[in-house]
């Protein structure tokens, strides 16, 4: 009788909460916004929508965190777009201040929650979550990898005109510019991708990739949120299974890849606890290398955030 909140009724938030409520796994999804209304409204319109997909998880909305009260999972979307004139260090400040507050709102009604942290920028954002909730880091952690490798996995399924369904992928690293694709780790349907496509176009799909999220932007003008919400629902439900699922996904590294009190992006086992295990893979010197780089790059944003000392 498991119980999620889902904090955002915007469109990654409201997907989410639409997609978990689709797999009918769980008994009740909260929807929590600061406009309360269009929370409401957004979770009326899903649960009018279970008698037609034919699912039971009720759904409902508010701008109360006592709804949230005993929540078995929460799922984080809270925060602003950077906005033009917007630097890196405003977005940072303003949706840090949002992620504490809502983490601390969360910790007032709910004692032992797995929190999923989708805000960007999603590597500190889960540090200021962590922090800010008292929680074991196996307890909170960000959904990034998972639509990352979709990206990758949808971009390589049109090159090879295969179905998804077949490729399995592996990225690493930060959620940007940074990320580590690893096209050693990639094949279809147990085939090395390397055996059925050129290094050319397989290094094209690796930086369309990279900047697959901006290329949406500049398609919609605003972020993506079928697959980002969909990626955080898949995480619940992993969670909720006790599936332990392999997933990259942002989590603190104390040690693991020669790195320590940092949020980033690697493979991990999901389930029931959580993180149940994080997975170090055999990277070679390249991949090693361009995993520190991508570390570096995250560590310069957590420094940003530290000395605002929120």
């Amino acid at each position: 009788m498991s119980k999620v909140t889902v904090i955002g009724a915007g469109n990654v938030g409201a997907t989410c909460a639409n997609v978990l409520a689709h797999k009918d796994i769980v008994k009740e999804v909260v929807l929590i916004d600061i406009v309360g209304n269009l929370a409401k409204g957004k979770a009326l319109d899903s649960w009018q929508q279970a008698p037609i997909d034919y699912y039971s998880t009720s759904l409902r909305g508010s701008d109360d965190y006592k709804e949230t009260a005993g929540s078995d999972i929460v799922v984080i979307t809270a925060g602003v777009p950077r906005k033009p004139g917007m630097s890196r260090d405003d977005l940072i400040s303003t949706n840090a201040r949002i992620v504490k507050s809502v983490t601390e709102n969360i910790m007032k009604h709910s004692s032992n929650p797995i929190i999923i942290v989708v805000s960007n920028p999603l590597d500190v954002m889960t540090l200021a979550c962590w922090r800010s909730s008292g929680l074991p880091s196996e307890q909170v952690f960000g959904m990034a990898g998972i639509l990352d490798t979709a990206r990758y996995r949808a971009f390589l399924a049109t090159a090879l005109d295969v179905s998804p369904k077949d490729i399995q992928a592996l990225l690493m690293g930060g959620h940007g510019d940074t990320m580590v694709p690893l096209p050693r780790y990639t094949t279809v349907a147990g085939i090395p991708v390397t055996e059925l496509i050129d290094e050319e176009t397989l290094n094209q799909i690796v930086d369309r990739t990279r900047s697959g999220g901006g290329e949406l932007v500049q398609l919609m003008g605003t972020s993506a949120w079928y697959a980002p919400g969909a990626a955080a629902a898949q995480m619940v439900e992993a969670i909720l299974k006790d599936e332990n699922r392999v997933f990259p996904v942002c989590a603190k590294l104390d040690g693991q890849y020669g790195l320590s009190d940092i949020f980033l992006g690697v493979p991990v086992k999901l389930g029931k606890n959580g993180i149940e295990q994080i997975i170090e893979v055999k990277l070679n010197q390249e991949e090693m290398n361009l995993l520190h780089e991508s570390a570096t790059a995250v560590k310069s944003v957590i420094d940003v955030y530290n000395n605002m000392n929120l």
